[in-house]
């Protein structure tokens, strides 16, 4: 986690949940977070199981040059990527806290990098809720006129906050490849999820969530 917005995120979130598994979604106070606002988001379930966007700041609202509010959070994503999307924020739903560096790609073709941070809210078993924030790397001229269409993720963290909250590094980022054949071959060990299997130009990650953990 290298950005000031998810690092403020997180330390609020970490305060909020106090020991527990997440903090409900009553506990999030908008004036305590005013300065986030704009680049913070909320995602919840539609009828069909999918991550679709409940509220959106304003900032990120115009980086991608639309209302956000019940868009769908995957779609955001090129195709590649949007089946490990869509398994990310079902962990973000339950316990997890996601960390996603991307790039992202202006309808005009210019480009700039994004950390994403996804934490749970516990909004009931019916109501499931992530919390979280997108932070561009750089602030470009063009950033909020020429909007976002296309992203590629370049990474992802999934991380304990019980463990190392100060600096988060207690888990490797794992590199999602490119479409281009590199080290990974048919089959991969990678400690963070379990064996990983290279379809296309794809990665699928086996196995589910450790209940004992």
């Amino acid at each position: 986690m290298n950005l000031n917005g998810s690092i403020a995120l997180f330390h609020y979130w970490n305060q909020l949940r106090d020991g527990r598994r997440a903090p409900k979604r009553t506990e999030i106070e908008p004036a305590d977070i005013k300065n986030l606002l704009a680049d913070t988001f909320i995602l919840e379930k539609d009828t069909r199981g999918e991550a679709v966007f409940r509220l959106a700041g304003t900032r990120l609202c115009a980086i991608y040059g639309r209302e956000l509010k019940g868009f769908s959070f995957p779609s955001l994503w090129r195709e590649k990527d949007q089946r490990l999307v869509s398994r990310l924020m079902d962990g973000a739903f339950q316990s997890s806290v996601v960390l996603i560096t991307y790039e992202g790609f202006s309808r005009s073709g210019r480009s700039n990098r994004f950390e994403l941070l996804a934490l749970p809210l516990d909004g009931g078993a019916q109501h499931p809720r992530g919390l979280g924030v997108i932070t561009p790397e750089d602030k470009p001229f063009w950033l909020g006129s020429d909007p976002i269409t296309d992203a590629l993720i370049e990474s992802v963290r999934i991380i304990d906050p019980d463990k190392e909250p100060l600096y988060l590094k207690n888990r490797p980022a794992i590199p999602v490849p490119s479409l281009a054949p590199n080290e990974l071959g048919e089959n991969h060990i990678a400690p963070e999820y379990g064996q990983a299997r290279r379809i296309r130009h794809l990665v699928v990650f086996d196995g589910g969530r450790d209940t004992q953990d």
